[in-house]
């Protein structure tokens, strides 16, 4: 037999819009028409620029776990040169700020990544998650106390609001040290951020910065004993490990993809329980099931539809499409999570879902170097919210009919903007 001949279409030929109504409207469906049309297609954004879209999960394995792909196009020689950058700024974001978005620790590759992550990733180990526990469940019952206050004239609580965001932004705060006062916030910024307005976006990461910088000055003059303080010991003695931008950096990054995704996937999460309530019947009857339920909602409904950009930092040959040097590629989550070559029965959701072969299945929190560095602490939020919420309030239901729930319409992000529930 001979081999296929690898195709290639020309940059100005996509055929796929992350703006198409139809992906942002449902793009499980959107994207797994996508995947079984071809593995391989061109996506164009909202800049202008083509990159290679990657559907089907063996190729977003590939993507990324393989190091012929990079996080940095910059390192790419006669490759595109920065094009995070370039991207950035179309959103409006000053020359002077895109350090703090462009050169994250998510962005980088190894040695820089790998520096970066050892400073952090002893705080995000097992046992020190599963040590957090207690007080994970302390303010997840303290704010299940609270959601009856929460209840509008409609007797309708939305649990967006007053449940999935102050669980992960409390905890992640508590870990980084962000003062109590501060986190509203942060809350504030985040939501902006991951909105459609790019001047709210713009001024809510300069306001972050500047704020990031003002409170790195004062754990100076005023240390305390939280992840942020240990990071500027490091920044101060020795800045060859960390220097200020990557400082300010890191509680950046630390704290949004801290608190973000894990509230959409309680958001998300919740919805699908409740709209499948056989689901939730099995997880408030038996809590044990937690850990496989979140592992099911991360692979059903997880919040990140589409991973960051990756660069073919040479020729290669994907799906028998050849990808050349200084491309972008970017691997669909949600399509991988629903490939019918891997699950059976992809769109049934099942929290009892079980796999011949151990370790995770699905990429709700990526695969290979950039896995998740949270994602630990993700799951136990997740178990402990989803099996109290249900405990608490087994008649919870939705407060409006499905079909008027309301989903933001933003590429790469599956999130609610509000989801009113009746407590029973």
């Amino acid at each position: 037999m001979t081999a296929p001949t690898p195709q290639h279409e020309s940059p100005d030929s996509a055929t796929v819009s992350l703006l198409d109504p139809d992906l942002l409207a449902d793009p499980y469906t959107g994207f797994a028409r996508l995947r079984e049309a071809a593995p391989v297609q061109r996506v164009r954004h909202l800049d202008g620029s083509t990159m290679w879209l990657v559907t089907r999960q063996d190729d977003v394995r590939t993507v990324l776990d393989d190091p012929r792909f990079v996080n940095d196009p910059g390192r790419i020689e006669g490759g595109p040169g920065d094009k995070r950058a370039q991207m950035i700024t179309t959103f409006g974001i000053p020359e002077e700020y895109i350090p703090y978005l462009a050169d994250t620790m998510l962005d980088a590759d190894p040695p820089d990544h790998t520096r970066l992550r050892k400073l952090v990733s002893r705080a995000f180990t097992v046992r020190r998650v599963n040590a957090l526990r207690p007080r994970v469940e302390e303010i997840t019952d303290d704010l299940l106390d609270r959601l009856p206050a929460a209840a509008g004239d409609d007797g309708a609580v939305d649990l967006v609001e007053h449940f999935a965001y102050p669980l992960p932004i409390t905890v992640i705060c508590e870990m980084v040290g962000v003062p109590e006062a501060d986190r509203p916030l942060w809350r504030d910024w985040g939501a902006r951020m991951m909105g459609l307005d790019p001047a709210s976006m713009s001024s809510a990461f300069r306001e972050m910065i500047d704020h990031i910088h003002g409170m790195v000055e004062e754990r100076r003059a005023r240390p305390a004993d939280a992840l942020l303080d240990a990071l500027i010991a490091v920044r101060d003695d020795d800045g060859d490990r960390l220097t200020e931008t990557e400082l300010v950096t890191m509680v950046l990054t630390l704290v949004i993809a801290g608190h973000e995704t894990t509230a959409h996937l309680i958001g998300n999460g919740t919805h699908a329980l409740l709209t499948h309530p056989e689901q939730a019947r099995m997880l408030r009857e038996d809590p044990a099931l937690a850990p496989g339920a979140v592992h099911e909602l991360m692979r059903w409904c997880g919040p990140v539809l589409i991973t960051r950009p990756r660069w073919a930092a040479e020729d290669v040959v994907l799906a028998d499409t050849l990808v050349r040097k200084g491309e972008g590629v970017e691997a669909v989550l949600v399509s991988a999570n629903h490939d019918p070559r891997h699950y059976p029965d992809p769109t049934r959701l099942d929290i009892t879902r079980t796999y011949d072969t151990r370790g995770e299945h699905h990429l709700g929190f990526g695969h290979g170097l950039h896995y998740c560095l949270g994602a630990a602490l993700a799951r136990q939020e997740g178990e402990v919210a989803f099996t109290r919420l249900l405990s608490r309030y087994p008649d919870l239901a939705l407060a409006v009919p499905e079909d008027e729930v309301r989903w933001m319409p933003r590429p790469g992000l599956r999130r609610l903007i509000e989801l009113p529930l009746r407590l029973g």
